[in-house]
């Protein structure tokens, strides 16, 4: 058996079940071993960054680990980007790079490259990999494998990279032979007995109580465990954007997604509950505000993390700080739960149902198109006509991903996911063809922007290959909206961010045209419920064009605002923009007053 042979095994026994990769000359033996593998599917994309994408929403669709294969040199340093997604958003991708046989490597001779198209990619991704390592010994492959293995799914998970020269590849082994790494020490658990005691004394003591779940609670594989705690429990869920989907919009429980840009009534729920317990959320600064001082100012506060330090950079008083795996918490909790007297907190439910029927998202001004189709009530239509068990892979950065996000409401079963961390462009269609593939070729869902689609347009091709059943929905909101509006507020000049500032993009139609994808366009509120069920409903990948209204307000949203005293102070949490009357600011706030 070869190393390469070995190498497929291995990455088969961890059930990964696709492989995405490019090939190229300098993983010739990579390639040739995965396609004979025969519990591996070999997919190809067109650029390793989308490689290493799909990969990740693989990840995250399935909950463990993925795998993304590139050649030397250029291609794995293509597919750093993906890493570094991967690497914030703790996902455990496994990627494999060829590399140029073992006596071109330019070791420690002080050149900056020996053999034909060498990288160093191990000290390049070595910052943001749990583990990164070039295989030099074939009597290793077992040993590094098993050492890769350990590191991406222990602790806070995260990718790992193998990095294999050509004739280690190629290099004949036994694996009975191979030596192995020694199994980690086990460490003992985190003792939960008494803040799993403390936090149901502070249960038993609150009147609003309220969980902020994050995606380590879906990481931990405890989703369901979680459920049957909240329920139990009643206490309200306000999930994360990368969590949005371990509970259901129309829960009588969900508290909604709160946030620098949320539903006001969302950040009224988390401004004013008295009790906050936080599960494997790392409270990032879009969640916060940019102001941990006015997080959920009035409550007290239990953090569960995995990532010591990610409880140790909170400016915030934390009166129960546990360092663990979701899943064990939410198993002693919900226990506890099961013989404790807590409080009925039905007067909290009915106070956030109000202000949910009092600040909805969407308002009377979205029905109007005569500037173009309005996100809010597209989102809303498309929201209505998803079905269980539709997988949602939006694109991670401007105006349309934060606007989709924002107003998207989930169904029971329904899986959506994107990128926190890097908040990329590009990230939408390899997204959805990671996510598509993982989950058995199930319909995706994929909304992106039109400037982000460029930057892997050319994973349309692998979407027609396929086959897949992805329906992405193109943003055109006329180039970088996000771009635009800030330029337009600090410098009133645009750079680069439309056509009349240097940027050209294709006709969409020809586009979809030339790759062999349907396409499809919607241009107004007129019949849009009958529009979006024929992209639906379709057979294949089909490409749907959004003529949007281009500088739709993006509220509600914490903003900047001039005090009193004529200076700009931060805006907070709950005086989202546009502000509300003083008034009725604090008749909305009144219940977190101690």
């Amino acid at each position: 058996m070869r190393v390469a042979d070995y190498i497929m095994s291995r990455l088969a026994d961890l059930g990964v079940g696709q492989v995405y990769f490019l090939p190229g000359g300098g993983a010739m033996h990579l390639n040739d071993a995965l396609g004979r593998h025969p519990a591996l599917e070999p997919v190809l994309c067109l650029h390793e960054q989308a490689a290493g994408v799909a990969a990740e929403a693989a990840s995250k669709l399935r909950g463990g680990p993925s795998a993304c294969m590139t050649t030397c040199g250029p291609g794995a340093t293509n597919a750093v980007t993906a890493v570094l997604g991967a690497w914030l958003d703790s996902s455990p991708v496994f990627f494999i790079s060829g590399q140029v046989k073992s006596a071109d490597l330019k070791g420690d001779s002080g050149l900056r490259m020996l053999g034909v198209q060498e990288a160093d990619i191990v000290s390049i991704v070595a910052p943001i990999t749990k583990h990164a390592v070039t295989l030099t010994d074939p009597l290793a492959a077992a040993e590094v494998f098993d050492q890769l293995e350990q590191a991406a799914l222990s602790g806070r998970r995260g990718p790992v990279w193998l990095d294999i020269p050509l004739d280690i590849q190629a290099a004949q082994i036994d694996p009975a032979q191979l030596r192995r790494a020694l199994p980690l020490p086990i460490t003992a658990s985190a003792d939960l007995q008494e803040p799993v005691a403390k936090t149901i004394e502070l249960l038993r003591n609150a009147q609003r109580p309220a969980f902020i779940a994050g995606s380590g609670i879906r990481m931990a594989g405890a989703v369901e465990e979680f459920r049957n705690l909240f329920e139990q429990a009643g206490i309200p869920v306000l999930p994360t954007w990368l969590a949005m989907d371990v509970i259901e919009d129309d829960h009588p429980l969900y508290g909604g997604r709160p946030g620098s840009i949320a539903p006001r009534w969302a950040n009224f729920t988390l401004q004013n509950c008295d009790l906050l317990i936080v599960l494997g959320s790392r409270l990032d600064m879009a969640l916060t505000a940019y102001n941990h001082a006015n997080f959920a100012p009035n409550a007290r506060k239990v953090v569960v993390d995995i990532d010591a330090a990610e409880i140790a950079k909170l400016k915030m008083p934390i009166d129960v700080a546990v360092v663990s795996d979701a899943k064990p918490f939410i198993h002693a909790l919900n226990v506890a739960v099961q013989t404790a007297t807590l409080p009925d907190y039905q007067q909290w439910h009915r106070r956030i149902a109000e202000w949910r029927s009092r600040y909805p998202l969407l308002g009377a001004e979205h029905a109007d198109d005569s500037n173009g189709v309005s996100m809010y009530y597209f989102t809303d239509r498309l929201s209505q006509q998803l079905a269980e068990g539709d997988v949602i892979a939006p694109g991670s950065s401007g105006f349309a991903a934060e606007l989709f996000l924002l107003n998207l409401r989930l169904k029971k079963g329904q899986r959506c996911f994107h990128n926190r961390g890097t908040g990329s462009m590009g990230f939408g269609i390899p997204a959805a063809i990671g996510a598509c593939m993982a989950s058995g070729r199930t319909r995706t869902i994929c909304v992106e922007g039109d400037g982000g689609l460029q930057m892997n347009v050319q994973e349309l091709a692998t979407l027609a290959a396929l086959a897949l059943p992805v329906k992405c929905f193109v943003v055109n909101n006329q180039g970088y909206a996000s771009i635009r509006t800030s330029q337009q507020m600090h410098f009133q000049l645009l750079v680069g961010a439309d056509s009349s500032s240097g940027m050209r993009l294709p006709e969409l139609e020809q586009l979809a045209k030339a790759y062999g994808v349907a396409y499809a366009r919607i241009s107004s509120h007129d019949g849009l419920e009958q529009q979006l069920q024929a992209v639906l409903d379709s057979a294949g990948p089909v490409l749907c064009e959004v003529m949007v209204y281009p500088e739709e307000p993006r509220v509600p949203r914490v903003m900047t605002r001039i005090n009193a005293d004529g200076k700009p102070e931060s805006g907070t949490l709950q005086d989202l923009y546009p502000f509300l009357p003083a008034d009725e600011l604090a008749a909305q706030m009144k219940a977190s007053v101690p």
